[in-house]
């Protein structure tokens, strides 16, 4: 068997990587793919093949999946240009005859108002479409995007966003990636959509009491309206775009967008997804 995995000089790319060869995976049936080759040179170091791709170029891609019996492909992060970029792949991986495709979307995407979600959507869609034996992953937010959060917090005393009590079934970047793997090297996946999201659904007081069991001083969760963070956040010098995906996250997390949780992680891990206390901690050197 061989398995290409797309975008593997990212951190998600590297972590599934690095989790098939956990699992025993042979390294030379494993194909680290990448834009830019030398940035995976680490996983070549382990005995990884590799190759030069690029989701605009179609013929990089199907060279690269030459022989492929399945391939993740990893979500772009040019946004706008990811439907067709991601098209190109699927096109590709048709064309040389690859038994599985398995696909990192978004959590909830028939329903998501993130502002990622409809490029997923449109994905997703062409995968269904294409005939190509595919699995859907469709990953919740990853714990590690509130380790600067947390950090903050523990500096100031203060956690700010305008969440409310929404939940947040976070799961550390880790866990998906694993579950990935676990995918590419098992059986019956091909038609299915896992809805992937952590076991613990955690609010943002709960998150400040997290940041205060780490940093050892009281961190509190200070709840404002969106307007009110948007203020905060422009006064604080966060460029406008920043602020318009803090706002409008913070809007998506009050209203549930990122708390779905099916157990579908876990079930596919074969164990508990890492809490976020363990991820932060971790993260922090702590």
């Amino acid at each position: 068997m061989s398995i290409v995995i797309t975008a593997a000089s990212g951190h998600f790319g590297h972590l599934a990587v690095n989790a098939l060869l956990d699992k025993g995976v042979d390294p030379q049936t494993i194909v680290a793919a990448a834009r830019t080759v030398e940035k995976v040179e680490d996983l070549a170091a382990k005995g990884v093949r590799t190759a030069k791709i690029d989701y605009d170029d179609p013929s990089s891609l199907r060279k690269a999946f030459e022989g492929a019996n399945r391939v993740l492909l990893i979500s772009g992060n040019e946004f706008g240009k990811r439907t067709a970029q991601h098209r190109n792949v699927i096109e590709a991986a048709k064309a040389e005859g690859v038994e599985l495709l398995a696909y990192t979307s978004v959590l909830d995407a028939d329903r998501s108002p993130l502002f990622v979600a409809p490029e997923h959507r449109e994905t997703e869609a062409i995968l269904r479409d294409s005939g190509v034996p595919a699995v859907i992953l469709r990953n919740g937010w990853y714990t590690e995007n509130y380790v600067d959060v947390v950090r903050q917090g523990i500096a100031t005393g203060r956690i700010v966003s305008a969440a409310n009590d929404g939940k947040v079934a976070s799961a550390s970047r880790a866990d998906y990636a694993e579950a990935a793997a676990q995918v590419l090297v098992g059986e019956g996946h091909a038609g299915k959509t896992y809805e992937f999201s952590g076991d613990e659904a955690w609010t943002y007081d709960d998150l400040a009491a997290v940041a205060a069991r780490i940093g050892g001083k009281d961190v509190e969760y200070v709840n404002l309206t969106p307007d009110e963070l948007r203020t905060t956040l422009t006064e604080a010098g966060v460029p406008e775009g920043g602020v318009a995906y803090e706002v409008q996250t913070a809007i998506d997390t009050a209203n549930g967008a990122l708390a779905l949780q099916t157990g579908d992680l876990a079930r596919v891990l074969g164990h508990p997804t890492t809490s976020l206390e363990t991820v932060l901690r971790r993260e922090l050197g702590e």
